[in-house]
C-alpha cells in the first residue's frame, strides 16, 4: 500500500465528513473532486478527467465508481475496498451505471449531496447526471462540504506542507542562481523543477508561471521562450509539491539594473504583503485580508495596476490548477482559522510603462497569525 498518512488519519477524515452530511441532512455523498477523493481516502490519480465517483452512504459504507486503469491504482493508494467498473464502449453510459448503483445501495428517493463545482466533472457529464438522477432522488450541491474541512491541515498534513515549503525554496534559489543576462527561460525553469523534483516532490497541479520581457506582466505560463536580456524583469510563480500539498511563491527578478520605477513597485509589494498578513488571524475575514491589499496599493496610487484577488487556498490538489478554495477578494466572509494554509500574491502589472512587479509567499494561520512558511528573504536586488 502507498498510503501517506496512517489509516486511522484517513478514519477520522471520514468521521468528519459524515458528521457533515449528517447536519447536511444528506443520505450520500457524490464525490467528483479529486482533492476530495484523496483527502477522505488517500486515492491518488489523474483518473478525473473521466467520469469518476467516490460514493459515501451516511452509515460510512464507501464504493468507487471508476474506469478499469483506476482499478490498481485505487487498491495502492487508498483505503476503499469496494469498487465498481464502468466500461469503456461506444454505448456507455456511466451516469445511469452511478445511477444503478445508487438504487443497489437503497438510495432511490434520497437526499444526496453531489460536487457540482470541480474540474473532476465536466459540463457535459454534469448534464448527463443531471438527467439519471431526475426523478430518482433529491439531488443538492455539497461542492464546498469535503472543502471546508480540507481547510485545517492536521499536524500530519502540516508535516507535507513544511516539506513543499523547503522545495518552494529550493527552486527560489535555483532561479536567482541562473537568473542572468542572457540566459534561456527554458533552462531556468528546469532548474527550479529540478529542485522540486530531486528533493522528492511532485508534479505542480498547474504549470510554473515564467515570463521576462513583456511577458512578465502575465499572470498564466504561456508557451514560447526567450533569452534574457542584459536589462529584464522576470516572473515566476512556482510551487514546492509534496505528496500533493502545494506551497506557493511568487517573484518578479531584475537583471541587470534596477529602475526606480520597479524599486517604488517592489516597496508597494512588501507593505501590502506585511499589512495583509497582519490580519490573517483567526477570527479575521478573508474580505478583510483583501482590503489591506487594496487599501496600500491604493493609497501608494497603483490601484489600476493591482488586481481584484490577492491570493488562496493551498492544500492537496490537483490539475488543472493549484488554486484551492477559498480566495481572498473584497467581502469574502469566510473566516480564517489555526491550521489553515494561506498563499498571499502582491501583483502590480503596469502595461503603460511595461513594468510588472509582484512578490507573494504562503503563510500558515496560527494563534499568535501568520506564519510564514518560506525562509527566502523579502528583498529586491539586481541579478547579474
Amino acid at each position: 500500500m502507498a498510503l501517506h498518512f496512517p489509516r486511522e488519519e484517513y478514519a477520522t477524515r471520514q468521521r468528519r465528513v459524515l458528521a457533515a452530511m449528517e447536519r447536511a441532512g444528506l443520505d450520500g455523498l457524490l464525490m467528483f473532486k479529486p482533492e476530495s477523493q484523496y483527502w477522505t481516502t488517500g486515492f491518488d490519480s489523474f483518473g478525473y478527467c473521466f467520469f469518476q465517483c467516490l460514493l459515501l452512504r451516511a452509515d460510512g459504507e464507501m464504493v468507487l465508481f471508476t474506469r478499469s486503469p483506476d482499478l490498481r491504482q485505487a487498491q495502492r493508494t487508498s483505503v476503499i475496498e469496494r469498487i465498481r467498473i464502468w466500461v469503456d464502449r461506444a454505448d456507455a453510459e456511466p451516469a445511469k451505471e452511478l445511477v444503478d448503483l445508487l438504487r443497489e445501495k437503497g438510495l432511490a428517493g434520497k437526499r444526496l449531496g453531489v460536487e457540482w463545482e470541480t474540474h473532476g466533472l465536466t459540463a457535459a457529464n454534469g448534464k448527463r447526471l443531471e438527467r439519471a438522477l431526475e426523478g430518482f432522488a433529491e439531488a443538492v450541491d455539497a461542492s464546498h462540504l469535503v472543502s471546508r474541512l480540507r481547510l485545517v491541515k492536521s499536524p500530519a498534513e502540516l508535516a507535507y506542507v513544511r516539506q513543499a515549503a523547503v522545495l518552494a525554496d529550493r527552486a527560489l534559489e535555483a532561479a536567482v542562481a541562473h537568473a542572468r543576462p542572457g540566459a534561456e527561460e527554458g533552462t531556468i525553469l528546469a532548474r527550479m523543477q529540478d529542485a522540486v523534483f530531486e528533493g522528492g516532490g511532485d508534479y505542480p497541479a498547474n504549470p510554473f508561471i515564467i515570463g521576462s520581457g513583456e511577458k512578465a506582466l502575465l499572470c498564466r505560463y504561456a508557451s514560447g521562450r526567450r533569452r534574457l536580456d542584459p536589462v529584464d524583469q522576470l516572473t515566476i510563480e512556482f510551487a514546492g509539491v509534496y505528496r500533493q500539498y502545494h506551497v506557493c511563491l511568487m517573484r518578479t527578478l531584475l537583471v541587470g539594473e534596477i529602475h526606480p520605477d520597479h524599486r517604488a513597485m517592489f516597496e508597494a509589494c512588501r507593505e501590502a504583503l506585511l499589512a495583509c498578513e497582519e490580519r490573517m488571524r483567526p477570527g479575521a475575514t478573508m474580505g478583510e485580508v483583501f482590503a489591506a491589499h487594496a487599501e496600500t496599493f491604493d493609497a501608494r496610487g497603483y490601484g489600476p495596476h493591482r488586481l481584484n484577488a490577492c491570493g488562496y487556498s493551498l492544500g492537496a490538489t490537483y490539475a488543472p490548477s493549484w488554486m484551492d478554495w477559498p480566495m481572498f477578494y473584497a467581502g469574502n466572509p469566510v473566516e480564517m482559522a489555526p491550521g489553515m494554509v494561506f498563499f498571499l500574491h502582491m501583483i502590480l502589472m503596469d502595461s503603460e510603462r511595461g513594468r510588472a512587479m509582484t512578490l507573494g509567499r504562503t503563510s500558515l494561520v496560527t494563534e499568535r497569525g501568520a506564519e510564514p512558511l518560506s525562509e527566502a528573504p523579502l528583498r529586491l536586488r539586481a541579478l547579474g
